[in-house]
């Protein structure tokens, strides 16, 4: 078994020599030291050393050997056409045959579908019939991240069978951990650990030692769903049926993780109002290509805002100093509202949030929004008369911000839970929208009360 001591000093150092065997095209270095390492920093050299010596790479590595650095890598998705590009189309083909079935079809999801033809042509038939059954799921299903490579045994076999079919397929399955029960029509019928294999007798059917109570999920199921059902019930791998409980293949933990943190990265970039923050961007013109309109949206919404303003032009005219308050109100209202927002976005994402409490939620919050805007009222209302010694302005800027902090905090909690009843991601419902509508509200109530009280200024 191999062992990996490296630290990083060291593993920067084979780098170096990594990269000066490549130069010198030195074939023996490199394999004796590259497949020494952990795949991990296999991968990170390989993203590392450019396209002119990754070519050498392809030279010295087959395209077996490849294939565990793509599943390793974490490789930006629009830099895998990069990569194959790179390569001689039949090494590549090649290359992705030996992929994990669940990975090789992440990876031709990438690509065009002229280009996913002329690998699935070029690769052996076995491999390329087992990634076409799962490239017609629905992407964000649990069918597009299961893989097939699992193994099952039937219900009525002996312990001994069953270690003998463990020991012929386990070199091809993604995990052996569990090891999946089905009866004669490949239905899910139970799970056994390798565990429990291990220690019963051999004579011992697989019926009388195996858990009959599996969790499951649906071929059509959320991507989403499967990995919170994963997280919840703390599974390596959890089997995936179809409507008959067929059991169509499994999907494992590795894949839960990368899900999370796509999904994580998904509701981030909704909650800051950028289209896409999976990867860093490579230059400017596409970074703003994303984030450009989503600014001309908040634009055109901030423009309410502006006209709102204008609208109050002579009650502003009169006592000048109002205007003075206009920023401090509605960032402290859109605070409030954004910090409502990420309770009731976080409930929903983990759950925590049921049918029955989300009225409960609301209360709270309507709670909370009082009393933070009692005591912001107070404590403003001190420091603008202590500042200006302007008690009636101070009473106003007091009220209005009260008022707003209470709407803006029932809003950032409302808005969430409505749009989740309505089947839409609640991320949507973004900081920044939820901050551009609160200053609008807050600039009504703000700019009304001025006006209604014009007389007492």
């Amino acid at each position: 078994m191999t062992e990996y001591n490296e630290t990083k000093e060291e593993i920067t150092l084979i780098e170096e020599r990594m990269t000066e065997a490549l130069i010198n095209r030195d074939l023996k270095t490199f394999r004796n030291e590259y497949l020494a390492l952990h795949p991990y920093d296999r991968a990170v050299i390989y993203e590392n050393v450019g396209p002119d010596l990754r070519k050498q790479i392809y030279y010295f590595l087959s395209p077996k050997e490849l294939a565990e650095i793509f599943e390793t890598s974490e490789i930006d998705e629009d830099e895998y056409k990069e990569f194959l590009q790179e390569m001689d189309t039949t090494y590549a083909a090649e290359m992705i045959s030996h992929m994990f079935v669940d990975n090789a079809v992440d990876v031709l999801k990438e690509l065009d579908k002229s280009q996913i033809a002329s690998y699935l042509i070029l690769m052996n038939k076995e491999a390329a019939e087992q990634i076409k059954s799962l490239l017609h799921y629905e992407e964000y299903t649990a069918g597009s991240i299961m893989t097939t490579e699992y193994v099952s045994i039937p219900e009525f076999s002996t312990v001994r069978s069953a270690m003998t079919i463990l020991r012929n397929e386990a070199p091809g399955a993604e995990t052996i951990y569990y090891v999946f029960v089905v009866d004669e029509d490949n239905r899910l019928t139970g799970v056994v650990s390798l565990r429990d294999l291990i220690i019963a007798e051999e004579d011992t059917l697989i019926r009388d030692i195996m858990n009959d109570r599996v969790v499951s999920v649906l071929v059509s199921d959320d991507q989403e769903d499967v990995a919170r059902t994963t997280q919840d019930y703390n599974l390596l791998a959890v089997p995936v049926v179809d409507f008959q409980q067929h059991l169509l293949g499994i999907i494992t933990v590795d894949d839960v993780i990368d899900v999370l943190d796509e999904e994580a990265s998904d509701d981030y970039s909704k909650l800051a109002g950028v289209s896409n923050m999976d990867s860093m961007d490579k230059n400017s013109l596409s970074a703003a290509k994303k984030r450009i309109p989503w600014l001309i949206i908040l634009l055109v919404l901030g423009m309410l805002t502006a006209n709102l303003i204008d609208l109050f032009t002579d009650t502003i005219s009169q006592v000048a100093l109002l205007a003075a308050f206009i920023p401090l109100i509605g960032g402290t209202a859109g605070n409030s509202g954004t910090q409502a927002l990420a309770v009731a976005v976080r409930g929903i994402a983990t759950r925590d949030i049921e049918e029955e409490s989300k009225f409960k939620l609301l209360l709270r919050e309507a709670g909370t929004g009082l009393i933070t805007g009692l005591t912001c009222s107070v404590f403003v209302v001190g420091l603008i008369f202590v500042w200006k010694h302007e008690f009636i302005i101070a009473l106003l800027v007091g009220a209005a911000i009260l008022v707003s902090i209470f709407v803006a905090t029932i809003l950032g909690s409302f808005i969430p839970l409505f749009m989740h009843r309505l089947k839409i991601d609640p991320a949507v419902a973004s900081g920044p929208f939820i901050t551009t509508l609160n200053d609008v509200i807050s600039i009504l109530i703000y700019l009304g009360l001025a006006t209604a009280f014009i007389g007492n200024l």
